[in-house]
């Protein structure tokens, strides 16, 4: 690759930059080819790196400098959002990515949870109805035996399917949260281990 078509590639790369900064990030790349000299052309493009690299560190930088110091007018403000969110578009794909996964991984949870505690309130629910059911039966043995023994035998079988429901939303609450704990522990660790 020659200087023309590194500086050609790196004017694409760098198009969206304000015009100020645009002018000074050509002439210093120009600057630096000039003080290279022309038999060092190629040792200084590996040094840049590929223009791809040398403009996303050059945002990057721009981004930084313009966060330290106050903008002075609203549009120089304007152009340091603007490098500001070409600096973040510049950085590596691997923080977005990363981004995204934590949000999934607080969703799953989250959603798992919610479930839980939807059956936890169904099988509390199947309880209470039992606990009404026996208690009308109760009291319409004294009006109906026929009607109240029924509604209570039926009160019965629900407040026992509602705390077999109970007991058993409990233990899968219990070893849900261990599965998502320990899976959380080992995304951990295979995080730190990089």
């Amino acid at each position: 690759m020659t200087k023309t078509e590194y500086m050609k590639l790196l004017s694409k790369k760098l198009r969206r930059l304000p015009k100020e900064d645009y002018n000074r990030a050509v002439e210093y790349f120009e600057e630096y080819f000039a003080e290279a000299g022309p038999e060092n052309e190629q040792q200084a493009i590996r040094d840049l790196g590929s223009p791809e690299e040398a403009a996303r560190e050059l945002i990057i930088n721009l981004a930084e400098q313009n966060a330290d110091k106050p903008p002075k007018t609203v549009r120089r403000g304007m152009s340091a959002v603007w490098i500001g969110i070409l600096g973040i578009c510049a950085a590596p794909v691997a923080l977005p990515l990363a981004f995204v996964l934590v949000i999934l991984i607080a969703v799953f949870v989250l959603v798992a949870l919610i479930i839980l505690a939807c059956v936890v309130i169904t099988a509390l629910s199947v309880s209470a109805a039992g606990i009404i059911s026996a208690i009308v039966g109760v009291v319409l043995l004294f009006r109906n035996f026929a009607d109240g023994i029924c509604n209570l035998g039926t009160g019965l079988f629900f407040l026992g399917a509602g705390l077999l429901f109970t007991y058993g939303s409990i233990l899968l609450f219990k070893r849900v949260m261990r599965s998502i704990s320990v899976s959380l522990g080992k995304i951990v660790k295979g995080g730190n281990r990089k």
